[in-house]
């Protein structure tokens, strides 16, 4: 049963390039059958990844360099200029850099600037994957991601540590409501904004929410909590985008 506690999204995160910065931003305009815009636009190919010969089809998240392999990933944030089609990233430890990912000349420079953050005995950044009419989300359907804060703020009480959220990459986030009342929406059709979205499946964690986003190094079992007090690794859900409409920061959860 669904209680009546208002929920009211909190945060909302897009991501440019997959496992490669975070950027919290306030408004985004979603799309039916469509991811996020401007989040996991591009995800960085290795020398061991299988690019399909069409260059257009989706590829599952193992194909790539990400932050459950290379942890200093995890402590980039971006800036995604629309405009220019170009995107800022920062790291602790590197010089800012800015560049447009289509662009050959600026791609190598990106690849330069990655590289001293990739694993030692690991593959070799060469290039990034873009598929255009969608984001590369881990699942092999368009979607976006809802966690909860309170979900969050249990987890961090439990484990004793102040969990940032930026761990879990996620794109919405709401506050208020019951921690982990998210698993029983399953199958739900919820309005946020002006946009309709179906609540599909829970999102099984991986060990890049072990890694610290401010310092890009591991500190926290996450998983082995997440299994230790609820028996599972699931955090948050993925949900299908229905209808074209806007969602911002401030929006009440409505369910349909």
């Amino acid at each position: 049963m669904i209680s009546n506690n208002i929920r009211i999204l909190n945060k909302i995160y897009r991501h440019p390039i997959k496992s490669i910065g975070s950027e919290l931003i306030k408004r985004i305009s979603l799309f039916s059958g469509k991811t996020m815009p401007g989040d996991r636009v591009w995800a960085l190919a290795h020398d061991k990844t299988r690019i399909p010969d069409t260059k257009k089809d989706w590829i599952p998240c193992s194909s790539f360099l990400r932050g459950s392999i290379a942890p200093s990933f995890m402590a980039i944030s971006s800036i995604y200029n629309e405009e220019s089609e170009t995107i800022t990233l920062i790291h602790p430890d590197q010089d800012k850099i800015t560049f447009s990912p289509d662009n050959k000349n600026d791609l190598n420079l990106f690849l330069e600037w990655i590289k001293p953050l990739c694993p030692l005995n690991g593959p070799s950044p060469c290039e990034l994957y873009k598929i255009g009419d969608r984001g590369l989300t881990d699942t092999e359907y368009p979607s976006v991601s809802l966690l909860s804060l309170e979900s969050l703020n249990e987890l961090s009480t439990k484990i004793g540590f102040d969990l940032d959220p930026r761990r879990f990459r996620g794109n919405l986030w709401l506050s208020g409501g019951k921690p982990f009342e998210e698993f029983d929406w399953l199958g739900q059709e919820i309005i946020l904004g002006s946009s309709k979205l179906k609540v599909i499946e829970p999102i099984e964690r991986c060990n890049a929410t072990k890694v610290n986003p401010i310092s890009g190094e591991k500190d926290i079992d996450t998983l082995n909590a997440l299994n230790t007090y609820y028996g599972h690794q699931d955090f948050g859900v993925y949900c299908e985008i229905l209808t074209d409409g806007t969602v911002e920061k401030g929006n009440q959860l409505i369910f349909c």
